[in-house]
């Protein structure tokens, strides 16, 4: 079975635990007007390659990876979720951590055939990283082109699968840096049993050199990256929704 590619990274540091081997995948129905890969948008483009291939890849260099792993980024992992569980399949059997980033975008709370295909995949995945873009659904479609409603149907599912979760949140100036969304992001994830982590991350600017060469205008321009200094503060307002939302939980 081949996947699509889009790039290979031999040394994350920033991927899940430990030192990882990153494989970025090609395709995504998200067109977040931040992000930084949009050579990964189009499901036609990268590089086919079979499991082995990249299993290959990853013994070469086995011995970095000591408290790590492989990452499975993109795009969206999640639209190649046969090619997924024969990747982790073949990793499991070689006793690596698998870990997967995904937005969630693809889950369908009534589609018993993926949610049958996703159970057999999260068998074999011990972390997934799950970006949620913003918690307010209209704020989210403007942000992103794409309802949110999945993706925090997802959440909850890999919850109830007791399945660990790192979540990530990126803080953008005018639109995601509001303090009442970000206690209401917290509050959410509060709830989700198997939360492991949370990971804030300040906007950057540093994929607009990408859509210049794709010929594409920057969404965001003109607005400033996010001051790393304040992300600190921006990340408590999250934790202070945690707790909110644990305290109430055992009461």
């Amino acid at each position: 079975m081949k996947g699509r590619i889009h790039s290979l990274e031999s040394f994350g540091t920033v991927d899940g635990p430990g030192v990882r081997f990153v494989v970025f995948v090609q395709g995504c129905p998200m067109r977040c007007a931040y992000c930084h890969n949009p050579d990964t948008w189009s499901t036609e483009g990268g590089k086919l390659m079979e499991v082995s291939e990249i299993i290959d890849e990853f013994e070469r260099n086995r011995s970095f990876y000591k408290g790590g792993g492989i990452t499975v980024t993109g795009g969206e992992p999640l639209l190649q979720i046969d090619f997924l569980t024969k990747l982790f399949t073949e990793a499991k059997k070689r006793d690596i951590h698998t870990c997967i980033d995904t937005s969630g975008i693809v889950f369908k709370p009534q589609n018993e055939e993926l949610i049958a295909r996703l159970d057999v995949l999260m068998e074999l995945t011990d972390l997934v990283m799950l970006d949620i873009k913003h918690i307010d659904p209209e704020e989210h479609k403007k942000l992103t082109k794409q309802p949110n409603d999945g993706i925090l149907a997802f959440a909850e599912y890999l919850s109830n699968r007791g399945v660990d979760i790192w979540i990530r949140h990126v803080v953008v100036p005018t639109i995601t840096d509001n303090d009442e969304y970000l206690f209401k992001l917290g509050y959410f994830i509060g709830g989700l049993k198997t939360l492991k982590a949370l990971d804030v991350l300040p906007y950057h600017t540093m994929g607009k050199p990408k859509y210049e060469k794709l010929g594409l205008p920057y969404p965001l321009e003109g607005i400033e990256p996010m001051d790393k200094n304040k992300v600190v503060e921006k990340k408590q307002i999250i934790l202070n929704g945690i707790k909110e939302k644990r305290k109430e939980l055992n009461q």
